[in-house]
Formats: C-alpha cells, structure tokens, sequence
C-alpha cells in the first residue's frame, strides 16, 4: 500500500523540526510556510489554513514553553494543539447505543461507500456483543441487495431486502417489523444514493426518515472529495439532521483534512473513519490520535502527554493559591506529577513545597526519592478509596471512613491519616497566602 502522502508531508515536517538546532524569526516563518502548504494540499480552505498557522505563530511568539522543554518541542506541541482544534477538539465521539432497538439511518450520494460502511458498522457493533440487523432500501443501484445480502452474511448480521420491489418505503416497513421479531438491538438502515438528480435523492431521504424516525442519521461521505464535503452535508441538512458522518477512504486521499475540517465547520460530528477496504478496517474518529497518526507521532506522544501534565500542574497551582482545595485537588495533582515519569526527573519542576516537609530534603537521594515516589502512589490507591462526598469535603473523614479506606485502598489506617495531615498542611498553607494577599491588599489600599 502506498503511504498516505499527508501523513508522510507531515512526518516530514516533524523531523526537520526536530533537526533544528534553534528557531529564528526566518526559520519560523519558513517552517509556518511548509505547514501552509501541506495543509492547502489537503483540500483545506485557505481560511482555515490561515487560522492555524497565525495562531500557532501568536501562541509561539506570546507563550512560554513550560520548564524543561525547548522551543522546537513547544512549537510541535502547539502544531499538535491547533490541527487537534481543528479537527473538532480532544473529546471522542460516544458510540454507545443507548436503547433498543436503535435505529440508524445511512445516508450520501452514490459513490460513497454507503453500503460497504454498513457493512462494517454491523461488524463493529457486532463485536461488541449486540445483535445488528441490515435493510437495504436502494431500489435504484443494480446490485444493491445482493451487495447488502453478501455483506451481512460475511458480517452474522440479520438482512432485510426485496430484490424486485420499487418501493423503499414499503421495504422499510416490512424490515422493521421482521428486526423487532427478531429482537434485534440495532437496526442499519441502507438507502439509496442514486437518483435522476439530486432533489428527488433528498426527498426520498426525508421520506424514509418520516418513516424509519430513526436515532441517528449518519453521513456517508468519501474523503476524496475534499472540501467539498461540506456542500454534501449541507444539502443534506437541509431535508433531514444529520446526527453524526463517515468518512470514508481516508487512508487513500490527500484530500483527507479538506474533507475533516468542512465538514466539522458544517456543524456536523464525524464519528467514524473507514481506513482501508476491507470490513473491519473502520475506526472511531478521535481527534487526537488521528493527529498523531498524522504526525508521525512516535516517542512524541512522551512529549505531549509531559506538557499536558505540566500544564495541569499549573492548573491546580492556581486553584490551590485560589483557596480552592480538597481531596478531589490533591488527587488531579498526583495524577499529574505521576504522567510527568520519575520523581527524579520532575522535581525541578515541582516546587517543594508541594510535598510534605519530610520528604523536602530527598532531591539528591535516590533512596528517599524512591520511597516519595512510592508515597505518592499509595496516596493515589487511597483516594480512589474514598467516595466523592469524601474527596469534595475532606472534614466528614472520622474513625470508621479511615478504616474503610485503608482497607479499600490496601493499607493501613496510618498511611489515611498521614495522607489527610497532608491535606490539612496544604490547607492551612493556602488560608496563610490568603491571609498574606488581604493584608498586602489593605497596606495597598492605605
């Protein structure tokens, strides 16, 4: 298979990044110009290119890069940050199906891969222990059932279809009624993307949406077309909601990020991407990953996953100088000091007083070191102990919720307490700055 040639301008990219010895004024703009470029390749509009590269320029020139990492990593995190941004953000879609049936309904042009990617949504769903059944509505394309019929069989899906009938909504009828005897859990509707011309396409759309009421109406669209995709999705929009999109061909297409970012600027959720021909190759559409993919990622992900961590510690920093702190505080600060790899190799970024007094004086023992590395963990095995109420108010923690905890959490109730005289430590610490600022204020104010 021939590599996909955005991914491999991409990876390009990020290894001549990663060669440079420093970044200047000119090697930032030509490396913005590159960016530019590949990205205009892809089928993305000029003003989302534009948007991307001038923010990651002004977060470059604006932002300091967090204490131990270099301008070149800083500047592929930021190129990371703004494509994953782009691309509809950090959260996955849900793919759960949240009744039964439920009913999902394909929808696009000819062309699409409609019927292959129904095929492929069965298996996946299929795989997850629920029973999918399949009705092909297509009157028009020649081979439509028989496709449909083959597919099911190779997936154990249930099938619907009635090879001779010119009536989609009559087939609709009939295979939802054979489905709910069937007791089927999830019900893939097949339609047609063929048509004299495009208006009586959408019509029958609507039609068989009034019919079905479906769930969920799924976008079939081929990532080949590019930016265009968006002009599908509106159209479409316009006669029925379209509920979530599938991207298919997107391992074939340079055109792949044209296709991803109009159709997100549409107002549309891409859900799934087809990434090869055959019938499991189909994937969640997360924008991380795929970024990643698309960069070529590698031991990059180390990198971004020690930013973020940074970036969170800086978070609760500042909650806790807010005078917001609890349990729940303590435990997002642990998570985040345990991403960032060995005690040893973050305390520099770590202000000391972040720990408790005794363990202040270990920065060159690697003994001690150890033994702080393993407080922390047990610190984290307690608070996944305790209920929420516990963790949002600390001070309902009395004799008998120690005792619980510890056992939950595999330790003694001694280690609880230690962890909750650390908890008091930072709160009064906290109430001190406070104190600290209003007298500051005061004095100001005079």
């Amino acid at each position: 298979m021939a590599p996909n040639p955005l991914i491999e301008a991409f990876t390009n990219l990020v290894n001549r990044i990663r060669g440079l010895s420093y970044i200047d004024e000119a090697t930032l703009k030509e490396v913005l110009r590159e960016i530019q470029r590949i990205l205009l390749r892809a089928d993305v509009s000029a003003d989302v290119v534009l948007s991307i590269t001038k923010t990651i320029e002004e977060r470059f020139r604006q932002e300091k890069p967090p204490q131990g990492i270099t301008s070149k990593e800083f500047l592929l995190y930021l190129l990371y940050q703004e494509l994953v941004k782009a691309l509809g953000g950090e959260e996955a879609p849900n793919v759960n199906v949240s009744k039964r049936p439920y009913k999902l309904m394909l929808i696009g042009v000819e062309g699409s891969g409609k019927t292959t990617s129904a095929a492929k949504l069965a298996r996946f769903y299929i795989k997850r222990n629920l029973r999918v059944g399949l009705i092909e509505t297509d009157t028009y394309r020649p081979g439509a059932y028989h496709q449909l019929k083959q597919l099911a069989e190779r997936v154990n899906a249930l099938f619907y279809g009635e090879e001779n009938s010119k009536d989609p909504i009559a087939i609709l009828r009939h295979g939802l009624e054979y489905m709910q005897r069937n007791r089927v859990d999830l019900i893939i509707i097949d339609t047609a993307g063929r048509h004299r011309n495009e208006e009586e396409l959408l019509k029958e759309a609507k039609a068989i949406y009034d019919e079905a009421k479906p769930d969920e109406v799924m976008l079939v669209i081929d990532a080949t077309v590019g930016r265009q995709a968006a002009a599908q999705t509106e159209a479409f929009m316009k006669y029925v909601p379209i509920h979530s999109v599938f991207l298919t061909k997107m391992d074939s297409t340079a055109k792949a990020g044209g296709a991803l970012t109009s159709v997100i600027r549409s107002g549309a959720r891409i859900k799934f991407i087809g990434v090869g021909e055959d019938i499991d190759e189909i994937e969640v559409f997360d924008a991380n990953k795929y970024v990643s993919r698309l960069l070529g990622m590698g031991d990059l992900e180390a990198l971004i996953e020690k930013i973020r961590a940074i970036e969170e510690e800086s978070k609760i920093m500042e909650e806790i100088e807010e005078g917001k702190i609890n349990l729940l505080t303590i435990k997002k600060q642990i998570d985040s000091i345990m991403k960032l790899g060995p005690l040893s190799k973050i305390l520099e970024l770590l202000p000391t007083s972040m720990l408790p007094m005794q363990y202040r004086a270990v920065m060159l023992d690697e003994e001690k070191m150890s033994n702080a590395q393993e407080m922390l963990r047990r610190w984290r095995h307690i608070l996944d102990s305790m209920t929420k109420e516990e963790l949002l108010n600390p001070d309902i923690i009395n004799a008998s919720r120690i005792r619980r905890i510890a056992k939950g959490a595999g330790v003694t109730p001694k280690d609880v307490k230690e962890l909750l005289n650390y908890y008091q430590l930072m709160k009064r610490m906290v109430n001190q700055i406070k104190k600290s600022r209003r007298r500051l204020g005061r004095l100001v104010g005079e």
